[in-house]
């Protein structure tokens, strides 16, 4: 259990591709094995799952509804009529699954490859005939249609894809390319797309419609081919040899979903969740455009063989064209654990002209040696170990608090949580666990005394998840001290894997509860004082996956609270308010976080004027660069002339150039919470100790 608790960063393809013929399309069939395989997964979810779940008539309404949105989510290439044929699925889905009937779902995917195929060819088609498009109109492209009807004749899909082409064409021409270029880069997409389509094998379809049944229930649950399954167990034991980033598929792009702590993105620092990746390269070899390309083909492009170099051409999460991408390049290496260990530092907060020690300790992830502990060897490394020492080291640097970061950890070992809760509380319970029967086991700290029993905070964001979360509740609940920072991602489920006679199973099991009885599950954690946020949470985030199981409650258990903390909660918050407004960096996460909202509320539709898309470009691109310039100069640092260029900036002050005192002398907007946490505990610290002399 404890393995799969750290899931919610993990990203089960779900999809992928194999060659067959390269020139003929035959009609693709479910074999022998998949039958029974669907059979042996409807029964694990009417049986194993944690939701109970009735397949009836409603489901398979869903069920077959999200096989469309997988197969065409974006209305795209379907015709109403070609649906129509297939429309019994509605009312059968279900049974087609548990008697092994798949036939019918795959000529619904035949159609569609049909469909896809020939759009493909049609676009190659009028690249033949030469681009000649008039960027003088006043067109705009609509750029989500999930909700849009399906078209009813051939001429309004090709209306459509005659703006996306042209859509393609524009933005590839404001990047300065040439008609040339742009001609034989809109060929090799097409081309590339066609190609992969024409190599589609039975496992294919039978991956993306059971994706489509157990998503359906919850975006946890799913089928892993046996492909798959090997590339899951080398993830979960860390000895892939890649980049260390975890990628979802975003309509026809590949996202970066999460980072691996550690890892060789992480270090390199060049990439951040929510980033797209339109095109791989080798070190000396082309580019590759992925656009379209299916994950599992984008994964095998990225990962490599260790000390090797990929290039990565990314649109930045916060960038509000495809046009704004660059080039970025990672060395491939494994993820040790060495890579992910705890470590701390002292940091001194001024006040009154008075330095005041404050101890931070990072925690990436809740890891264990798993080989040395199960062999029985005294010193095995684990974070709870790795904590403790760094907790003893602190005190004895005298720090007057200390903060554990917990950013951007995505969970791990249930163990560690746990056992780490223990440093800071004298023996209780952690968590409790509710399975499918209701049944609930309740985890607790066994060991008497405290490692640390002085003023702490807890520093969290969006990407908190899982084990991080069950922490963070726990220091919450027992008030043993402050929570801050964002609300964390809401990933309160445990899943297990079950082998199937063809490939396996993850099925989601039980839930995550607080011991005040609240579950961690889609809301997550919310801090005490919050922080702005640049990772949107409408894109990242449990509450962002489709038919994500809900919060809900059961009942409390019974422990001792260690402190009031909410008793300071407006007094902090005030202080904190105060410093924020004249802190660069967070009136910058304020400010940029409102831009992002706004310009993902305005941003359904792209013009294809050419003069106007700039316009629009360069408006929205001048805001976003005007709030990195005020932040710049607040700060002493070279201001910039691109917004784009604030991603590959070093931000070094200017030579000569004095920083704030009361800033890190790097001055990076990822510091800011850091300190801002550090200060908040300062305050509280100091509240706590009022409090206690006046109780005298």
């Amino acid at each position: 259990m404890s393995l799969f608790a750290t899931l919610s960063r993990s990203v089960v393809l779900a999809v992928m591709l194999v060659v067959t013929s390269p020139t003929v399309m035959a009609q693709i069939a479910p074999t022998d094995e998949q039958r029974q395989a669907a059979e042996e997964i409807a029964d694990a979810l009417r049986y194993g799952h944690y939701a109970n779940i009735s397949f009836d008539e409603q489901w398979s309404q869903e069920a077959f509804q999200r096989y469309l949105d997988m197969l065409d989510g974006q209305r795209a290439y379907l015709l109403s009529r070609d649906i129509e044929p297939y429309r019994h699925l509605e009312d059968g889905m279900a049974d087609a699954l548990f008697e092994g009937d798949l036939d019918d779902a795959f000529k619904l995917y035949d159609q569609l490859s049909e469909r896809h195929i020939a759009r493909m060819e049609w676009l190659l088609a009028r690249l033949d005939e030469g681009l000649a498009f008039d960027f003088d109109s006043d067109e705009r492209l609509e750029i989500d249609r999930e909700d849009a009807p399906w078209a009813t004749r051939e001429s309004e899909l090709d209306e459509l894809w005659r703006k996306r082409l042209k859509n393609d064409a524009l933005t590839l021409a404001l990047t300065d390319q040439d008609d040339e270029q742009i001609e034989d880069n809109l060929r090799q997409r097409y081309e590339g797309q066609l190609s992969r389509l024409r190599q589609t094998e039975s496992e294919d379809v039978f991956g993306l419609l059971m994706a489509a049944v157990s998503s359906t229930i919850d975006p946890h649950t799913g089928y892993l081919s046996p492909r798959q399954s090997e590339s899951f167990d080398i993830q979960m034991s860390l000895s892939l040899e890649g980049i260390g980033a975890l990628l979802q598929a975003d309509g026809e792009y590949v996202k970066v979903a999460s980072l691996v702590p550690g890892g060789p993105a992480d270090r390199a620092d060049v990439l951040e969740p929510a980033d797209r990746i339109i095109a791989v390269g080798q070190e000396d070899g082309e580019m590759v455009n992925v656009v379209g390309m299916r994950l599992d083909n984008v994964v095998d492009l990225i990962r490599g063989p260790k000390g090797s170099v990929v290039r990565l051409d990314i649109v930045p999460a916060q960038a509000v064209d495809m046009t704004r991408s660059h080039i970025v390049e990672i060395t491939r290496d494994t993820v040790s654990l060495e890579d992910q260990a705890a470590h701390g530092e002292v940091i001194d907060i001024e006040r009154d002209g008075e330095p005041h020690p404050v101890g931070v300790i990072n925690i990436p992830t809740f890891y264990v040696d798993f080989d040395a502990w199960q062999a029985g060897e005294e010193e095995y490394r684990s974070t709870t170990r790795d904590v403790a020492r760094e907790i003893e080291r602190l005190k004895e640097e005298g720090v007057e608090g200390i903060v554990l970061d917990l950013r951007n950890n995505g969970g791990g070992a249930l163990q560690e949580a746990n056992s780490l809760i223990g440093l800071f509380i004298d023996r209780g319970p952690t968590v409790q666990v509710r399975d499918a029967q209701g049944r609930i086991q309740l985890y607790g700290d066994t060991d008497a005394g405290t490692t640390y029993d002085g003023p702490l905070t807890v520093l969290v964001n969006r990407l908190s998840a899982s084990a991080s979360e069950i922490f963070a509740g726990a220091i919450q609940d027992y008030g043993r001290g402050l929570v801050v920072g964002s609300s964390t991602f809401g990933k309160g489920t445990v899943q297990t894997l079950n082998d199937l006679s063809h490939g396996q199973i993850k099925l989601t099991r039980a839930k995550f509860y607080r011991i005040s009885g609240e579950s961690t599950q889609n809301r997550g954690v919310d801090p005490d004082i919050s922080f702005p946020s640049l990772i949107d949470p409408e894109r990242i985030g449990e509450s962002s996956l489709d038919n994500a199981l809900g919060w809900d409650t059961v009942q409390n258990v019974q422990y001792r609270r260690y402190g009031t903390p909410e008793t300071f909660i407006d007094a902090l918050a005030a202080e904190h308010t105060a410093r924020a407004k004249t802190n660069p960096n967070f009136r910058y996460l304020e400010s940029q976080s409102a831009l992002a909202r706004q310009l993902r509320e305005q941003h359904t539709t792209v013009s294809l004027n050419r003069e106007q898309r700039q316009r629009e470009l360069e408006a929205q691109e001048a805001e976003q660069l005007s709030l990195e310039n005020q932040r710049r100069r607040a700060l002493n640092l070279p201001e910039l002339d691109e917004w784009m260029d604030a991603r590959l900036d070093s931000g070094e002050p200017e030579e000569g150039a004095e920083a704030d005192e009361n800033e890190d002398e790097d001055m990076p907007v990822d510091r800011a919470p850091v300190l801002e946490a550090a200060e908040i505990l300062l305050d509280y610290a100091h509240m706590q100790k009022s409090q206690r002399m006046a109780a005298r």
